[in-house]
């Protein structure tokens, strides 16, 4: 696929873009010096400071001359979306705003919303230096939320300042939108659908290395708890029958093995052609035991599900293949007597929801050829975590993840950018806009009469 040649109005759009190279960098480092850690993780600041983050996005979208929306999310004006992705009964939203900046096109063309979430992970233990300092060093931008995803929300935002200083005000309607919450299962999203906000396409700027990937996966949180009985780890032990210790750790390694098998079957059956691994149940983190001199009375293991958009239940979450792990879970406890008589149990954290734009909708043809024309070959690949497009094309909007950064290094510490991967993104964001949303034909001169 070789590049088409730009017109002149592209061309001014994309020199506009890196003129503003280093406003953008600027505009990175501000949001990410915002320490707008997701409320979920217990490092969070109380309160959030997500809403630091959204006044610095709303100041530049006044200046732009953007309609402002601005809500903070309400749980129980929300209650009618139990049971549907993104919905958490209690979830509080103080100080934690959503954001919507209308930029209203001269008519006739389609509209394109420009969409992501401020909140981040927390920062980890393992930085070099402090996670929350945008450093600059050898063509990389490091910092936590560089690529998950406060790099694509600047990238978003030059790419639309451009696009204007350009003097172009495309035809179809332009929506900045940013939302709180994607990191704890999207109901900053849910809220923000249910504001009203609609638009014919989206970018959702989430880390893809570049790549357009027009699916994302459903992920599931869960907690399996593993009943054990406690005795002293140093004396020999009668069967559990008569009042002998079992050790829930060794009950742990045990379900951890069979988890292997069952990957090893999802491995066959769980795969989609525009992902790169398929879908799995992963451990994430274990806490067990009370004394180092007796058997573990209990072990928890908090672990990571992934499902297909083809898995979808009527509400577009992953309830079946919740079933399916619970009848797993049952069945290894089958297998054994003590297990069989205590069974472990399931608490389900969060149901994090997916979707699918198809591979040849018109606007994935667009990002494309977007990325192709600034000089990168494309790449076509899904998105192997959740991302929240879910409620976004069921809302009409064909979305397509495509950011800077690679997806790998979102939560890691040290987290980091391409600097050129990042203006690239703006520009193919430009690009994006232009053609997406269409430039106004010129207005003929009349001639003197």
């Amino acid at each position: 696929m070789s590049a088409q040649p730009l017109t002149e109005t592209e061309r001014r759009v994309l020199a506009e873009v890196e003129a503003r190279r280093e406003s953008l960098i600027e505009f990175l480092s501000q949001i990410v010096s915002v320490p707008s850690v997701n409320p979920w993780f217990a490092d969070a600041p109380n309160p959030s400071r997500e809403e630091e983050v959204q006044r610095l996005i709303e100041a530049r979208l006044k200046a732009l001359g953007a309609t402002i929306d601005w809500w903070e999310p309400d749980a129980d004006q929300l209650a009618s979306y139990q049971g549907h992705p993104g919905y958490y009964a209690g979830r509080q939203f103080r100080h934690r705003p959503n954001l919507a900046g209308t930029l209203k096109g001269t008519g006739g063309g389609r509209s394109l919303l420009l969409f992501g979430h401020v909140d981040v992970v927390s920062a980890g233990s393992g930085w070099k230096r402090d996670p929350f300092t945008l450093v600059r060093e050898n063509g990389r931008l490091v910092g936590r939320g560089t690529a998950d995803m406060k790099g694509g929300m600047a990238a978003m935002m030059i790419a639309l300042e451009a696009v204007l200083a350009a003097g172009v005000r495309p035809a179809g309607d332009i929506v900045y939108g940013s939302v709180v919450d994607e990191e704890a299962g999207g109901m900053g999203t849910l809220a923000f659908v249910d504001r009203g906000h609609r638009a014919d396409a989206c970018i959702m700027a989430e880390p893809t290395a570049l790549s357009v990937a027009p699916l994302c996966r459903g992920i599931l949180w869960g907690k399996l708890t593993i009943r054990g009985r406690s005795g002293h780890i140093e004396m020999p032990q009668a069967d559990w029958r008569e009042g002998g210790a079992v050790d829930a750790i060794g009950l742990a390694r045990l379900y951890m093995d069979h988890f292997d098998r069952l990957n090893a079957d999802w491995g066959q059956r769980k795969r989609h052609p525009l992902l790169p691994v398929p879908c799995k149940l992963l451990v994430a983190q274990i806490a067990a035991g009370e004394y180092p001199t007796a058997y573990a009375n209990s072990a928890e293991l908090v672990f990571n599900a992934q499902y297909l958009p083809a898995e979808r239940d009527e509400y577009g979450l992953g309830s079946r293949v919740k079933a399916e792990i619970g009848d797993f879970v049952a069945r290894v406890a089958a297998t054994d007597p003590w297990l069989a008589a205590h069974p472990p149990q399931i608490e389900w954290l969060v149901d994090a929801d997916c979707a699918e734009t198809p591979a040849d909708h018109p606007f994935v043809t667009v990002m494309t050829e977007a990325v192709r024309d600034i000089g990168r070959d494309p790449v076509l690949q899904g998105q192997s975590s959740h991302t929240d497009m879910g409620w976004l094309t069921r809302s009409g909007a064909a979305t397509v993840n495509i950011g800077p950064g690679e997806p790998g290094v979102a939560h890691q510490d040290n987290e980091f950018i391409p600097e050129e991967e990042l203006v690239e993104a703006a520009k193919s964001f430009a690009l994006a806009i232009l053609r997406w949303s269409g430039v106004p034909a010129p207005t003929p001169t009349l001639p003197a009469v």
